[in-house]
């Protein structure tokens, strides 16, 4: 039996999914960490972490075990890499800076076997425990189970939302609040009315054509819930150095705390 796509799921249900990025961590137990924390999916940071493909496959299959959705983030344009992630276990992709109908077209062209796309059929079956049914069937549920994730972060993605939102084969609009705001001339503004409007602009496309919105970049509760609420549902939800941060500090100024007491 094919791993299920849980990030898929949880959308189809009409619930949130949730995740975290893996951007510095190199162990499975990343994974595991990710799932002791309620997690629905998680990506590997292959856009700006240094993570090796090979060190992602692992991950990518712990995923699948798990029952965790690995998705992995690729660089911009880098639909080889991306095709290798899904050969070796990623059941989606995440593609920065998308910007036009005809880059989302190239990416489910790349991504997607026949006959919606050009991928070809690597024989490495990792989704299905490496005991694939027939090459035909195998490519008819692996392209219903992939997700491709188109992320919006330039004023050019902006423009051309309704059209990326309308390519067939994508599944998944993300904001990249934090990229967005700064081609922007807003860094950081994640309440700015502009980036009020990309929201709207993004919601009212995903409705319009039957795609997902999805948010990533905004960890402020008020802001990410008015965002839920015009209807982004999957949602990142912070990346492995950001809590190890955030729970470290805590820790420590608890601790320093004490000796400052006395």
């Amino acid at each position: 039996m094919p791993s299920l796509n849980k990030a898929v799921a949880c959308l189809a249900e009409g619930g949130a999914a949730i995740g975290i990025g893996i951007t510095h961590l190199r162990s499975v137990a990343a994974v595991q960490l990710a799932q002791a924390s309620g997690y629905d999916w998680f990506f590997v940071d292959m856009e700006h972490g240094a993570c090796s493909l090979d060190a992602a496959a692992q991950m990518f299959t712990a995923g699948l075990l798990a029952g965790l959705t690995p998705f992995a983030r690729v660089g911009r344009g880098a639909l080889q890499d991306a095709a290798r992630a899904l050969d070796t276990g990623a059941q989606g992709v995440i593609l920065p800076q998308i910007e036009s109908r005809e880059e989302a077209e190239a990416a489910v062209a790349a991504l997607r076997y026949p006959p919606v796309g050009r991928r070809g059929w690597g024989g490495t079956s990792p989704h299905f425990g490496f005991r694939p049914p027939a090459v035909g069937d195998a490519m008819a549920i692996q392209n219903g189970q992939i997700a491709i994730v188109a992320i919006i972060e330039t004023p050019s993605g902006v423009e051309q939302v309704d059209a990326i939102a309308a390519t067939e084969g994508i599944d998944i609009l993300l904001i990249g609040a934090t990229d967005l705001s700064i081609q922007m001339g807003i860094p950081g503004q994640y309440s700015a009315p502009a980036m009020q409007d990309v929201f709207a602009r993004a919601a009212a496309a995903c409705r319009q054509h039957g795609k997902h919105l999805g948010m990533g970049g905004i960890y402020d509760q008020q802001w990410a819930a008015r965002y839920h609420d015009l209807g982004a549902r999957f949602l990142a939800g912070g990346s492995d150095h950001a809590f190890m941060l955030s729970a470290a500090r805590s820790r420590a100024d608890f601790l320093r705390g004490l000796s400052r007491d006395l």
